[in-house]
């Protein structure tokens, strides 16, 4: 099995552990009442420079796809949506392909250009949300 064909069935296998963390936090917050939002640590980029980082609104982003909002769920963050997409797409293919035994090979491969939209979209998402709070003073997150 060559390297990238193992890189992917890995992939493909930490694929599915992500739906059994997310039932955990699920069962921890609807069942036993926590409160997953405590546990988040504030922005240290944002304390000391006062300026979005590039990563700011991506937890109410995923909140937000995850309840259905999804125009709200881009405002916050285009990232996750994109990587949203491309994880589904990524888990139903190459199940198609491994349930199939290799039959039917749709399987969604690496390409650098998945890496550098998702790079232009976080820096674009940067540049928007600091330069409305800079030029226009409006705050786009609170």
């Amino acid at each position: 099995m060559k390297y990238a064909e193992k890189e992917r069935r890995s992939l493909y296998i930490i694929g599915w552990l992500l739906p059994g963390i997310a039932a955990v936090c699920l069962l921890l917050s609807k069942v036993l009442g926590v409160d997953l939002g405590r546990l988040a640590l504030p922005c240290i980029f944002h304390s000391v420079t006062g300026l979005y980082c590039p990563g700011c609104g991506g937890t109410r982003a995923l909140r937000l796809l995850l309840h259905g909002d999804i125009l709200q769920s881009l405002y916050y963050h285009p990232l996750v949506l994109y990587g949203a997409v491309l994880y589904g797409w990524f888990m139903v293919s190459n199940s198609v392909e491994y349930l199939s035994r290799g039959k039917y090979k749709i399987g969604m491969r690496y390409r650098k250009w998945y890496v550098t939209t998702g790079l232009i979209l976080l820096i674009l998402n940067f540049l928007i949300k600091n330069g409305a709070m800079l030029i226009w003073h409006y705050p786009m997150i609170e």
